[in-house]
């Protein structure tokens, strides 16, 4: 009987054991994915403002539009920048909207 509480003792431990190995290396794995991605976070703000730029030559204007992609396009400059804007507006205002007039018969 001895012998039989033994072996399952022994499973349990080792079930355990198993379990904190697995949770080791999933907490030190996870760590190692935040690092890397935490070095990354910078260029991912640089990458939207180059994929952005487009739009805001388009908004802004040529100079205005290239000006202010550089600015976010600046690791730290870039995210301070854009964080007073949720809260003033855009430092580089747009350009004035052009009102489209419709062709009709003058009525």
């Amino acid at each position: 009987m001895l012998s039989s509480n033994y072996r399952k003792y022994r499973l349990v431990t080792v079930a355990r054991e198993e379990h904190n190995i697995k949770r080791k290396l999933l907490h030190a794995g996870g760590w190692q994915v935040v690092k890397r991605a935490a070095k990354a976070v910078p260029f991912g703000g640089t990458a939207v403002a180059v994929v952005l730029v487009g739009s805001d030559i388009k908004n802004k204007g040529v100079m205005k539009g290239i000006a202010n992609s550089c600015i976010d396009a600046i690791p730290v400059v870039g995210l301070v920048k854009n964080g007073v804007e949720l809260f003033t507006g855009d430092f580089i205002a747009d350009k004035p909207k052009r009102v489209r007039r419709i062709k009709g018969n003058g009525k």
